[in-house]
């Protein structure tokens, strides 16, 4: 989670989540298949094709759970963290975090046959793994290389899969039958998945989640106080960032998921 604009929203993907991702992912699919499709040539069906969200009562429900976790948990725990610790120890939590997802960017740069970024990514994990200090310090972006984020959800739509209905995930936020497949995938190819113990994942995510969230406070606070509907505001935002992702328009190294309220980031 990181941020200024409201193109910096985007997802979060916890990285412990994966079967459980699985079985969220077939049943949306299947509660999708039986929402009811409003009739042709009328503006109600116009409507639904632009929102693509079938699913939108139970996505509201979802929304307003993630909000009370937000404020009840996530919000306090990223102000005590912000109070806690300086600027340069946050910035080196964030290179750490940026740097043990590299196996995963690294993967779908190359299944996406962008060879420049492949390299740009390898290159950002040798430096930083010896100069940086196992990468606590971002010293590849002083020199030139600079950090994007990859993920097999985009993978999937450069290969062409359409997303899906929007889904409004408990924990995670907004996301798509495509979006929640990719990140089963990326479970797989995450090292930490096998090499580390599970508490090991979970104090990752969790601190991950909180850093995000203290960075994404400012654009979290002005959707909330600028929205007439934050849960629209929300999933339209979220739709355009990804669509940025997509083609590779953003990513930088300290920005990432607002958390599990909106759950809108540059990384998972």
């Amino acid at each position: 989670m990181r941020f200024a604009t409201l193109g910096n929203i985007k997802p979060l993907r916890p990285r412990f989540l994966g079967q459980p991702l699985l079985a969220v992912f077939l049943l949306s699919a299947v509660l999708a298949g039986c929402a009811t499709v409003p009739s042709n040539d009328t503006p109600a069906y116009q409507n639904y094709v632009e929102r693509d969200d079938p699913l939108e009562p139970m996505n509201r429900y979802f929304f307003e759970i993630n909000r009370g976790l937000d404020e009840l948990v996530l919000k306090p725990a990223a102000a005590a963290y912000n109070a806690a610790l300086p600027d340069p120890v946050q910035n080196s939590i964030r290179a750490f975090l940026n740097n043990l997802r590299t196996p995963v960017i690294l993967t779908n740069d190359l299944l996406q046959g962008v060879g420049d970024r492949a390299y740009m990514t390898l290159s950002r994990f040798m430096v930083n793994t010896t100069i940086g200090l196992l990468g606590v310090f971002d010293v590849a972006s002083e020199i030139g290389l600079e950090y994007h984020d990859e993920d097999f959800g985009q993978t999937l739509a450069v290969a062409g899969m359409k997303s899906g209905p929007y889904l409004m995930i408990p924990l995670l936020g907004p996301s798509n039958p495509r979006d929640l497949l990719g990140y089963v995938v990326d479970f797989a190819f995450d090292p930490l998945t096998f090499l580390a113990p599970s508490n090991a994942r979970l104090g990752r995510t969790a601190v991950d989640t909180v850093d995000s969230r203290n960075r994404n406070r400012d654009v979290i606070k002005a959707l909330q106080e600028g929205s007439v509907d934050f849960y629209s505001t929300v999933r339209d935002a979220s739709r355009q960032n990804r669509e940025h992702e997509i083609r590779n328009e953003r990513t930088t190294p300290d920005q990432t998921s607002p958390g599990v309220i909106l759950d809108l980031d540059v990384k998972p």
